[in-house]
């Protein structure tokens, strides 16, 4: 244990202190620039000049990271009103062909074989006086697929999945300046950013993200303090309900920040850091959790006919839970119970050509958790989860179980090419292999009955079919206006 807590001690030291240089370093420029000399016949001295406000990330081009817009202006914008609109179809088909069209273990899709509309999104921002609202609706499946591991849901009533799934990010806020620093305080239903990869598809360099996105969240609901000491700079706190949830698992909130850090528009760095308690029921259950990225753009030639950028991007991620009945990475002491803890790593190269018109990435990555704490249920009647309409019973005969010291381990890798004529659509296709140490994906037999069908009744002895391995083809059309 004294190992376990050395590890921990020296790594989180060695994110504070590049963090804390960073920090000192966009002190040092907003110092040199506030300070002028003014000169008198007898002496000079020094005043300061009038600050205006930072903007962040000002002078940066950004649209070439993984996770964020690529667009450089949106054909919906106002004084006091930005609007968006996104559409994700696909069609993605599974090698191993289940009867029932269901796919297990993504939120990128829902249904094999067909034609779906995963995503739509409709809404913008609004700012006036230095007020801050955002609203965006979201329909399609990706509605149903996100909030379906959020257990905090069967906490009380109202059906908080059913009042807020169709909401992808609703908050208020508002706009502070103390000196040069802008501040924005924010409270609703806001994106999170572990995993790199962002919610909206069009934003990514793949469209199967690897289990260390796939299994973090995508959105928070509580309050966020973003502030940019400088205009490289973005130190974001958060008090939440829970992990990706609506409501709250017990009585503690969740706490955590973003620290964002581009020392120019080549490199992006950035740290996101959670403490919660979010085992149901479970309120002695503590959870940590540390994502970690850089992306680097190593090569950039916007006037060659070949070849125009490249970019690389890289995520490290660990977490564990300790306390009654599990011991985070220790697994050598029986009476605190097995190890339970989250390590996973992904890595992607992008290539952009034909006077960025097109892209190839290619990419992967690699996940083990303990106790499965974090990983995708399959769904149907393969779910360990509360069946919708009786929590008192599960779903279903749950082949997958999520007992404490159950091992899970996954790795995936994917290639794609990209088609973008303008900055408004991508037309995608892609090649995606998952493969786990346990059978988790949907085989041939599906998850739903023996037919496929929901109106067939399960016989005695029929049990889902999971399979250790998939291999999946995606197209997929991405337009954002």
């Amino acid at each position: 244990m004294k190992r376990q807590i050395t590890h921990f001690t020296i790594a989180a030291l060695l994110i504070a202190s590049f963090f804390n240089t960073a920090y000192a370093q966009s002190q040092k420029e907003i110092r040199q620039k506030d300070l002028i000399a003014v000169s008198s016949d007898d002496e000079t001295t020094v005043a300061k000049s009038p600050k205006p406000e930072i903007i962040p990330f000002e002078g940066q081009d950004q649209t070439w990271q993984n996770g964020s817009d690529r667009r450089t202006e949106s054909v919906l914008q106002s004084k006091y009103f930005t609007g968006s609109f996104l559409f994700d179809g696909n069609y993605n088909y599974s090698f191993n062909n289940p009867i029932d069209n269901t796919v297990v273990g993504s939120t990128a899709m829902a249904r094999h074989n067909e034609m779906e509309i995963m995503f739509l999104g409709i809404g913008g921002e609004f700012n006036y006086n230095r007020v801050r609202g955002k609203v965006m609706l979201q329909f399609g499946n990706r509605s149903i697929v996100i909030p379906r591991n959020d257990f905090s849901v069967y906490r009380g009533q109202y059906h908080l999945d059913n009042s807020l799934r169709y909401l992808s990010e609703a908050y208020g806020g508002y706009h502070f300046n103390i000196g040069a620093v802008p501040i924005n305080v924010d409270a609703g239903l806001f994106m999170s950013y572990l995993g790199l990869n962002s919610y909206y598809q069009a934003e990514n360099w793949e469209y199967q993200a690897s289990f260390t996105s796939d299994n973090t969240p995508w959105f928070f609901n509580g309050m966020r303090i973003q502030i940019f000491p400088s205009k490289k700079l973005k130190i974001e706190p958060w008090i939440i309900n829970g992990w990706q949830s609506y409501g709250k698992f017990n009585s503690m909130p969740g706490f955590g920040a973003n620290i964002t850090w581009c020392p120019n528009e080549k490199v992006k760095l950035l740290t996101n850091d959670y403490y919660g308690a979010d085992a149901a029921m479970i309120p002695g259950r503590k959870r940590f959790h540390t994502d970690n990225s850089v992306l680097v753009r190593y090569y950039n030639n916007p006037k060659s006919k070949g070849i125009n950028k490249m970019a690389f991007s890289l995520t490290g991620d660990l977490g564990f839970e300790k306390g009654s009945g599990v011991n985070g990475f220790n697994n050598n002491d029986s009476a605190a119970g097995p190890a339970q803890y989250f390590l996973s790593a992904m890595a992607y190269n992008r290539i952009w050509f034909g006077k960025n018109k097109f892209a190839w990435t290619v990419g992967g990555g690699l996940m083990t958790n303990p106790g499965r704490y974090l990983v995708l249920y399959p769904t149907g009647d393969a779910s360990p989860l509360p069946n919708p309409n009786d929590p008192t019973k599960t779903e279903g005969t749950h082949p997958f179980s999520t007992n404490p010291g159950d091992q899970f381990k996954g790795w995936d890798c994917s290639t794609n090419l990209d088609w973008m004529p303008n900055q408004s659509l991508t037309v995608r296709l892609e090649y995606v292999h998952r493969e786990a140490n346990v059978p988790y994906f949907a085989g041939h037999g599906g998850v739903t009955s023996p037919t496929g069908y929901t109106t067939t009744s399960i016989p005695a002895g029929w049990s889902p079919d999971l399979v250790t391995h998939e291999d999946r083809i995606i197209f997929a059309i991405l337009v954002r206006l």
